[in-house]
């Protein structure tokens, strides 16, 4: 590959990067804004935004494909199966807020009709699962704790971290690992009736 290839199809990937930026700003203001807008805020020609994106829903695909590798790429980038389960757990869990914060509206459709999307979603999920065994394992959750259950709470809090954007992605994460280690009541928890 010449030099100058690589050079236009970096060029290219800049534009469709900038773009689709542009978009998630945009429509995570108005979900009903225009392709005109959109071009407006990435600094490009409407005509350069439908060259790449055929249609509206063509971008928002795009938009979505996007934010679910940087999602995986998220949970990746933690070693989930090697580092210790705190340290995962947090590190998991900061890098996914990034990837929610900045991507919210491309995140919100991830996992809707894409086949690849929910592919992805459904590996985290298992990753997760296994994350949570390892944690109850050694000690970090406790035995008799729902595995399942806590990864619902822990998926809800992430999701309520994220819409809130209150702070920076790893003060929320040393937040919300604790509060869901340690909760946030002052004493020990409730047994079931028996």
């Amino acid at each position: 590959m010449s030099e100058t290839t690589k050079a236009l199809r970096s060029d290219a990937e800049r534009t469709v990067r900038a773009i689709l930026e542009a978009a998630e700003r945009v429509l995570s203001r108005n979900p009903s804004a225009s392709m005109e807008q959109i071009a407006e805020a990435a600094g490009v020609a409407r005509t350069t935004v439908h060259r790449r994106f055929a249609s509206r829903d063509a971008l928002v695909a795009a938009m979505t494909a996007w934010a679910t590798r940087r999602f995986a790429e998220a949970v990746d980038a933690a070693h989930p199966e090697t580092t210790p389960p705190v340290v995962a757990l947090y590190q998991v869990t900061a890098n996914v807020l990034r990837v929610k914060i900045d991507w919210g509206f491309a995140m919100s459709r991830a996992a809707s009709a894409d086949p690849e999307a929910a592919k992805v979603h459904a590996d985290v999920e298992a990753r997760c699962d296994r994350l949570f065994r390892r944690a109850q394992a050694a000690g970090v959750l406790r035995a008799d704790v729902d595995a399942s259950w806590a990864r619902r709470v822990y998926y809800a809090l992430i999701h309520e971290s994220a819409q809130s954007r209150d702070g920076d992605p790893d003060a929320l994460a040393a937040r919300l690992v604790d509060t869901l280690l340690r909760g946030v009541g002052p004493g020990p928890g409730l047994t079931p009736a028996g």
